[in-house]
């Protein structure tokens, strides 16, 4: 029976004198573990010169993984320099402190997506907050043209799809990832969830650290994506960044891209993520 090869791509930088040795050891020892048998693990650093490439040579003599090193121009430059180096049908991306918590994540996910046809493949998973506190990350891929639906990491795509897409567009440097999400649900792609929570990632301290930034970038992914289908203006723009507010026109276009029957859903949380995040402007307002 053929069984399609998975590629992970972990972007490094520095990661023995950021102290995340024994975090990136926990991550190549359970994607080892999984039974799953044909995975390849690629990792992309950045020319790091703290150690980190010593611990690489050793997990690579051990078999455990493949690196490259050489300079990049942020993280998700060096995970599209690692799409063009991998070798699987199916592609995902960890960062050095993610892990599957479950050693058969990888075989459930590639068999679902296997018998769906699927383009990319969603998943639950639980995430650390920057504060040290943990949640469960249901994945709302109905809101995708509000909010992001789910981490990066909780994703596995079809490399073939990602090549159409051209990978992550690089000049979003905290949100590419996003973008990416955006684009694949508007271009008619088939996701398809696999209703189980099998990762542990942490959440990306930078979008926390760079408020004004993170809103920048989004504010120019809602105009790139939606600016073909509907006239955005400038005011429409910041409030689908500020209270992710849609225009009805823009709404009713949207909707098209997912399936007839979902419809009435995706009008029900969008209304549920508007007021949420409404509520939550004023509530921000009234405490200062």
């Amino acid at each position: 029976m053929y069984e399609p090869e998975v590629s992970i791509i972990t972007p490094t930088y520095n990661i023995v004198e950021n102290g995340q040795s024994d975090d990136f050891t926990l991550l190549v020892n359970l994607l080892d573990r999984q039974t799953y048998e044909y995975v390849e693990h690629i990792v992309i650093d950045n020319a790091s010169q703290d150690g980190t490439q010593v611990l690489l040579k050793e997990y690579k003599n051990s078999g455990f993984l493949n690196f490259f090193s050489e300079p990049d121009r942020g993280k998700f430059d060096a995970m599209n320099k690692g799409l063009l180096r991998a070798k699987g049908k199916y592609v995902g991306f960890l960062s050095c402190d993610d892990f599957y918590h479950d050693i058969t994540a990888l075989s459930d996910i590639v068999h679902i997506m296997e018998e769906e046809n699927a383009d990319f493949c969603f998943f639950p998973s639980y995430c650390c907050q920057p504060d040290g506190i943990v949640f469960q990350f249901n994945p709302a891929l109905l809101n995708v043209f509000q909010v992001s639906p789910c981490p990066r990491q909780a994703v596995i795509f079809k490399k073939s799809v990602l090549n159409e897409l051209r990978g992550f567009d690089e000049k979003f440097k905290l949100l590419a990832d996003y973008d990416l999400m955006i684009r694949l649900v508007l271009q008619g792609y088939h996701g398809v969830m696999f209703d189980a929570n099998v990762l542990t990632c942490k959440l990306g301290v930078e979008t926390v650290k760079h408020t004004v930034q993170t809103e920048a970038e989004c504010n120019h992914i809602f105009y790139k994506n939606y600016k073909p289908l509907f006239p955005v203006t400038n005011e429409m723009l910041d409030r689908m960044v500020k209270i992710s507010e849609i225009p009805k026109p823009l709404l009713d276009k949207l909707v098209k891209c997912f399936p007839e029957e979902d419809s009435k859903l995706f009008y029900e949380r969008y209304e549920q993520m508007f007021n949420l995040r409404k509520e939550a402007v004023r509530n921000q307002k009234q405490q200062r």
